[in-house]
């Protein structure tokens, strides 16, 4: 898969938003909450992600207070803005959770 690293334009990526629910966008970012039943469920979630994040070598931002995790997604080399690996990121975080 050749995934471009460059900053996708704002149609593009309000049209990958219909296929993320719950993400939006904020300060060139993806970024979605996700709530779990107890603070173990969380943890899951957080090392499910991680072992997704280093297979591709694009690692999010996350952010975890209990039951409550946050994902925030964006590429350093494309200038922190939110380029396609970003949004195949967000593809395959929405199959891990179970929330």
């Amino acid at each position: 898969m050749d995934i471009s690293m460059k900053p996708i334009n704002s149609n593009i990526l309000q049209n990958a938003l219909r296929d993320l629910a719950g993400w939006s966008v904020e300060n060139d970012r993806l970024i979605k909450q996700f709530n779990f039943g107890s603070f173990r469920e969380a943890i899951s979630f957080i090392v499910r992600v991680g072992f997704e994040a280093e297979a591709i070598n694009h690692h999010p931002g996350i952010s975890n207070t209990y039951n409550k995790v946050e994902i925030s997604l964006c590429t350093h080399d494309a200038g922190n803005r939110v380029t396609e690996l970003d949004v195949e990121l967000a593809k395959s975080i929405e199959h891990l959770s179970w929330v």
